[in-house]
């Protein structure tokens, strides 16, 4: 479906089925992601969870800014936007603040698992508030095989402490504001360039983490090494910032729910990084959650083909 945007007089393709190039491109990119919950908790052991986010997203806003201007990116906007900004900051810093503290209690596996939750809220959300961005059968079946592989991991024989279940949670809360964040982004993507929402969120959002880091983070920061800085770097230039500008320019491209679809992954990327980088087992849980997921994302983006 084409889309023209009268105020900047630019032509938006949007569309719920992805091709084959772009699925592999958001599989990268989920990938990506995926790794993020175990980076956060290689940082957390020696710094804060308020001023780990707060590092991430100001420098990393300050790495995009630079190459935004390099790149000549349109940064320009208009005062009737800045509200628009104002409101996606708050909601990101919400968002991030309980996922990370989320994380401080429970395991990296069950961060990314539980985010795993957030592609059925936002298909429920965008048939409800974006045009065109409809639930069908094979979506239902597709996100229902990938949310049942992911379930069966936490039949794994996983003790639940009452720590653990707290941050689960605590993640729970942030991937169900996260699902809001999504929508609002898709209602209101056509007014910016992609740069403009992910630059101006994290750069607004930034000070609200810093200062929450003075107040409750008790020691904002207790130690660094190696780990904790590669950590640190990673978060901030391969996720907040490359990751988040192409995902954002993705759903302006192809919508929410077509992307969302692939958030599967995540979980899966994140539990064998898991074993690699945290030393987690590998088990038949795993390995059986692996065929549900794989099923459900060639379900849901199964192409037809009508004869002519």
């Amino acid at each position: 479906m084409l889309k023209t945007n009268v105020n900047t007089l630019t032509t938006i393709t949007t569309s719920n089925e992805l091709p084959l190039d772009a699925s592999l491109f958001t599989v990268f990119i989920c990938i990506l992601f995926g790794a993020n919950a175990v980076a956060i908790k290689i940082s957390l052991v020696g710094i804060g969870v308020f001023t780990t986010a707060g590092i991430r997203f100001g420098t990393a806003s300050i790495a995009i800014l630079l190459w935004a201007l390099y790149a000549q990116k349109p940064l320009a906007i208009k005062p009737s936007q800045f509200k628009q900004l104002v409101i996606l900051a708050l909601i990101f810093f919400v968002q991030l603040a309980f996922f990370y503290l989320g994380l401080s209690k429970t395991t990296a596996s069950h961060g990314t698992l539980i985010a795993n939750v957030l592609p059925f809220f936002v298909m429920i959300l965008a048939h409800f508030f974006i045009p065109d961005d409809t639930i069908t059968a094979k979506k239902i079946v597709g996100l229902i095989l990938g949310f049942s592989g992911v379930a069966i991991l936490f039949f794994d024989n996983i003790a639940l402490t009452a720590d653990v279940l707290r941050g689960d949670l605590l993640v729970l809360f942030a991937v169900l504001v996260w699902s809001g964040n999504v929508i609002y982004i898709k209602k209101v993507i056509d007014q910016f360039h992609p740069i403009q929402i992910t630059l101006y969120t994290m750069m607004l959002a930034a000070p609200m983490f810093f200062v929450s880091g003075v107040f409750f983070d008790g020691e904002m920061v207790s130690y660094v090494d190696v780990p904790i800085i590669s950590s640190l770097l990673y978060q901030t230039f391969v996720t907040a910032s490359f990751g988040m500008v192409a995902w954002y320019t993705m759903i302006r491209k192809y919508g929410a729910t077509a992307l969302h679809s692939f958030i599967f992954i995540m979980p899966i990327s994140g539990v064998f990084l898991g074993v690699v980088l945290l030393n987690e087992p590998i088990t038949a849980n795993l390995m059986i959650s692996i065929i549900f997921v794989v099923t459900g994302l060639i379900v849901v983006n199964r192409q037809r083909h009508y004869l002519p």
